[in-house]
């Protein structure tokens, strides 16, 4: 599994750079700075980690989260709203064919997340989860995985987590690679994109 992420992050990165500037230099433009959005998440074992994104909202939207509380289409301790007013233009975009999850390939590269596995959630969310749900940290959270590809946020946080699960339970190198396969048309046609 390693040695697919460290192959694919880089092969990756190589490919996609090009982009990856366009994308930086566009931020710079419309949005000013920051470029990128770090935030601190937990990953395997528990272990936090700051997992990187292309910035797709404005500047301070983490402190006007509690504002918008009540507008969480979610259950349980995620946060998704489909029109969050903090997200620019330009975010949109990016957030539709998750462009904004590029940055996240430098995570996969040094060690701390994989290019498959379960989604990993910020620190306040992933305290929330107790029970059974606490075992999708026995594996390297990913930037896809069965989740993504299977809908994302049109399903719910009950689907989402037996999805990680089942996942877990199933998990080898070809299903990686089928899961990968599957995550290209699901980007490309912005598949429950918020």
């Amino acid at each position: 599994k390693r040695g697919i992420d460290l192959l694919g992050s880089s092969a990756a990165l190589l490919v996609l750079s090009p982009v990856m500037l366009a994308i930086a230099v566009s931020i710079r433009a419309t949005m000013g700075r920051p470029i990128l959005f770090s935030q601190l998440r937990i990953g395997y074992h528990g272990r936090r980690f700051w997992m990187y994104k292309f910035r797709s909202m404005i500047n301070g939207a983490e402190q006007q989260r509690d504002a918008l509380v009540e507008q969480n289409e979610m259950g349980g301790p995620v946060f998704k709203i489909t029109d969050d007013p903090r997200i620019t233009p330009l975010g949109r975009f990016l957030r539709t064919y998750s462009l904004d999850e590029l940055p996240q390939l430098f995570n996969v590269f040094s060690g701390s997340m994989s290019l498959v596995g379960p989604r990993p959630l910020p620190v306040s969310e992933q305290q929330q989860i107790s029970g059974p749900m606490r075992r999708r940290l026995s594996m390297k959270p990913g930037i896809t995985g069965l989740w993504q590809v299977s809908g994302r946020s049109n399903l719910s946080f009950e689907e989402w987590m037996k999805m990680d699960l089942e996942y877990l339970d199933n998990w080898s190198n070809l299903e990686d690679l089928r899961l990968l396969a599957l995550t290209v048309p699901a980007v490309l046609e912005g598949r429950g994109a918020k």
